[in-house]
């Protein structure tokens, strides 16, 4: 009885665990969310550690993953650039957010919100995958005034498309996030 006790339990041990569910999946890019190491990674990545930092990780090379942490795998998919033509600066740099790294496939940006300080009006020419550090609530108005109120919470993960014109501003709770500008 105790042996084969012992013969179940080495048989599991030795199983492999199963892949991640993907928590977000478009023709951009896949996210997992996970909590122990994972095997490398068929596509390049970014691996935002809900910590607060962030890492690109080349397809094939294992990730350190250090505590919950989004794996953004990121697809081959070539997008062409778009212009602003809507006469406000890009989205990014502005005020709040502090450039992490940079490559030839993203910008990672640490962007924390102030309580009552709307952005300025600003473009997003690039897709983006924002990962929520803190819990709070972040107003967005468009160039029409139309104004629409996200409640973001930790380890929220969200995809926002390129072509967007608008302002935010925190108003209520905290408001941090790591955000990955896919090129």
């Amino acid at each position: 009885m105790v042996s084969s006790l012992l013969l179940i339990a080495m048989l599991f041990q030795g199983s492999p665990q199963a892949a991640p569910k993907p928590v977000l999946d478009n023709d951009r890019i896949v996210v997992y969310d996970v909590s122990a190491p994972i095997a490398a990674q068929p596509m390049d990545a970014v691996v935002v550690s809900l910590k607060g930092t962030a890492v690109f990780v080349p397809k094939g090379v294992k990730p350190k993953i250090d505590g919950r942490s989004m794996v953004i795998d990121l697809k081959d998919v070539k997008v062409a650039p778009i212009a602003n033509r809507s006469g406000y600066p890009l989205g990014y740099p502005r005020p709040g957010a502090k450039k992490l790294f940079e490559n030839d496939r993203v910008i990672v940006w640490d962007n924390v919100w102030a309580p009552g300080v709307p952005t300025p009006m600003h473009f997003h020419d690039k897709d983006t995958v924002v990962v929520f550090l803190t819990d709070g609530q972040v107003k967005s108005t468009t160039l029409d005034g139309k104004a629409v109120v996200g409640s973001n919470s930790f380890g929220l993960v969200r995809f926002s498309p390129r072509d967007r014109t608008h302002t935010e501003e925190l108003v209520s709770g905290k408001a941090r996030a790591i955000i990955t500008e896919l090129k």
